[in-house]
């Protein structure tokens, strides 16, 4: 079974929840070779009982797992932050993790985080996976919670953004953290955006649907973790298409039908997100303090791109003044 144990099934948490875009997102899921996923939603994503509940409605129910029409198994779950800093995942039945989000309700805001020895009391309450995500991300502090509450964790987050960046500082020190708790490292590839499925997953011996095989597969070390070639060109333009899609939904636009739009072919040919990487690419131009110098800049890379075979689609400036054009190949529909 290839389990991505840290995906999303939004684009952003504060992006409305859309029925069209998840269905989009689980599909590309399963082109991308997946047979199952951990879905670490945010806790305090938008609508995250609504997202929940589409997925009850239109899967069945298989032990503690949602098996969608074409057959992607869905393991439920959150992605939690804590006080200290740094993000907590939790892997469990429906109901467990749609309880425990209720429950988080009074703690979803910056300020109001809980401690991890507090948030892990709680999880005790419930049959729950617990892990810490990307625990040597920048401003994360999980490696510094006490011994004691390290023990406490489940699992560790060998992280697919975190491999993109420095795949050897990212499994050097996740593994050592590992071993030197006797936790299993396991890897996801903590996607918002369908391009970044399969740049890195986790391959047990067999099928499972429960969480107590999950765990008792982990703990019994039989999974191989396995990183794409292209691990880091993926993740590299899921950041960068998610940044456009972003800004065409702060200006109005419909990124859902962008990306979702007439296919043609899709049961014979090329999965959507492995159409729109090879036929899109979007360029970051950094803030120039004036406004002459960045219009300039924007043009140099827009000529820069045409020589190498690319039109401008679409451009816009962010509030933090960073331009953002999306380009795609010359003759593509």
């Amino acid at each position: 079974m290839k389990l991505d144990f840290h995906t999303h099934g939004k684009l952003a948490k504060r992006l409305p929840f859309s029925t069209t875009y998840t269905d989009w997102l689980f599909g590309e899921a399963k082109d991308a070779g997946l047979s199952a996923l951990c879905l670490t939603e945010h806790f305090n994503t938008l609508q995250f009982d609504e997202l929940y509940a589409y997925l009850a409605r239109k899967s069945r129910r298989e032990g503690d797992t949602l098996v969608l029409p074409n057959g992607l198994r869905v393991f439920p779950g959150m992605e939690t932050d804590i006080q200290e800093g740094g993000h907590i995942l939790s892997i469990g039945p429906l109901e467990a993790i749609l309880e425990l989000n209720q429950r988080l309700a009074p703690y979803k805001q910056p300020g109001n985080f809980l401690p991890f020895a507090k948030l892990r009391d709680l999880f005790d309450q419930y049959s729950v996976l617990v892990g810490g995500a990307h625990p040597y991300r920048e401003g994360g502090h999980i490696p510094q919670l006490p011994e004691e509450q390290l023990a406490r964790l489940d699992f560790l987050d060998l992280n697919g953004k975190d491999l993109a960046t420095d795949r050897q500082q990212a499994e050097r020190l996740t593994k050592a953290l590992g071993e030197r708790l006797g936790k299993p490292v396991v890897s996801g590839s903590d996607t918002h955006q369908a391009v970044q499925y399969g740049c890195v997953w986790t391959e047990f011996a067999k099928d499972f649907s429960t969480v107590r095989e999950l765990k008792e597969e982990m703990e019994a070390g039989r999974y191989a973790i396995t990183v794409a070639d292209n691990a880091a060109e993926k993740v590299k333009t899921a950041t960068l298409l998610k940044r456009a899609l972003k800004e065409i939904h702060a200006l109005g636009g419909d990124y859902v039908a962008v990306l979702t739009g007439p296919e043609k072919d899709r049961e014979h040919g090329p999965s959507y997100g492995e159409r729109i990487a090879v036929r899109h690419k979007a360029v970051v131009v950094d803030y120039a303090p004036q406004a002459g110098n960045m219009a300039k800049e924007l043009e140099t890379a827009a000529d820069e791109m045409s020589q190498k075979g690319w039109e401008l689609a679409s451009s816009s400036v962010t509030p933090g003044a960073k331009g953002i054009l999306l380009f795609r190949k010359k003759g593509a529909e």
